[in-house]
C-alpha cells in the first residue's frame, strides 16, 4: 500500500541528537577531581568518562578512553602538566588538553601554549567560566581565562618591581624564582616552596638566563641586588 503524502508530511518530527563532549580530569587531588565531576554534571553536554592522578597515568587514559578534551592540572606527580600536554598533542592531535590550575603566571601560559595546549584557566574561575573553556576547547578555539589575559597583556606591573636588567621584563614566576636562587635555594627547594614541578623551575631559570644574559652564579646575585630582592 503506497504511502500517502499527507503520512509524510504528518509524521513526527526528527530530533538532533544533544552534543556529547567526553572529558578526562586529571589532579592529584581526589577532592579537587570530585567537585570537577560535580561542576561538570551541571552541563548535559559534557560527559566526565575517566579520572587520572598523576602524568602518566593521564597519557595511559587518554589512549583507551579517547576523550574529546582532558582537564590537566599542572603540579601533579611523576610528570608536570605541560609537559604531559605536549605528550599528550604528541601521540593524540585531536584530542583538546585544556589545562586547570591553581598557578596564575603569564610565564607558565605561554609555556602550555607552546606545548598545544587550548586554553588555560585558574581554579578561582567561576563555574561558568570553565565549563565555557570546555566548550570553546571542543570547537577548537582558544580559551584563556580574563585574569591570564590581562597578565600577558600587562609584563610589568606598577604594584611589584619586575623589571629585570636593562628594563627587560619579568613574571611574578621568574622574580621569585631569581630572588630564591640568589639566596642559595636549590631547584628542588624552590619547588617545594612555590608548589611547582622541579621541571618547571628549571624552564623559568633558563628563561632568567636567556632574558638578563647571565652566565654565572655572580651575575645573578648582582641582578637579584639591582632589584632589591636581597
Amino acid at each position: 500500500m503506497p504511502v500517502m503524502e499527507e503520512e509524510l508530511v504528518a509524521g513526527p518530527a526528527r530530533q538532533e541528537s544533544p552534543v556529547t563532549i567526553r572529558v578526562l580530569v586529571a589532579d592529584d587531588h581526589n577532592v579537587i577531581r570530585r567537585g570537577v565531576r560535580a561542576l561538570l554534571s551541571s552541563d548535559p553536554e559534557v560527559q566526565v568518562v575517566g579520572e587520572a592522578g598523576d602524568g602518566p597515568e593521564t597519557v595511559r587514559l587518554v589512549g583507551e578512553l579517547a576523550p574529546d578534551v582532558v582537564l590537566l592540572d599542572i603540579s601533579m606527580p611523576g610528570e608536570d602538566g605541560i609537559h604531559v600536554a605536549r605528550k599528550i598533542k604528541d601521540a593524540f592531535p585531536r584530542v583538546h588538553v585544556l589545562i586547570l590550575t591553581m598557578h596564575e603566571d603569564a610565564s607558565l601560559v605561554r609555556a602550555a601554549l607552546q606545548a598545544g595546549a587550548a586554553g588555560y584557566v585558574i581554579k578561582r574561575a567561576r563555574e561558568s567560566e570553565i565549563l565555557d573553556a570546555i566548550h570553546a576547547a571542543y570547537r577548537g578555539d582558544l580559551y584563556i581565562h580574563p585574569a591570564m589575559t590581562r597578565e600577558l597583556a600587562e609584563p610589568v606591573s606598577t604594584g611589584r618591581p619586575r623589571n629585570g636588567a636593562n628594563g627587560v621584563p619579568l613574571t611574578d614566576g621568574e622574580v621569585e624564582v631569581l630572588k630564591m636562587l640568589a639566596r642559595g635555594h636549590t631547584h628542588r627547594q624552590i619547588a617545594d616552596t612555590l608548589r611547582l614541578p622541579t621541571r618547571t623551575i628549571e624552564d623559568l631559570r633558563a628563561s632568567l638566563v636567556r632574558k638578563l644574559g647571565i652566565s654565572s652564579r655572580v651575575d645573578l646575585v648582582a641582578c637579584a641586588e639591582k632589584r632589591g630582592l636581597l
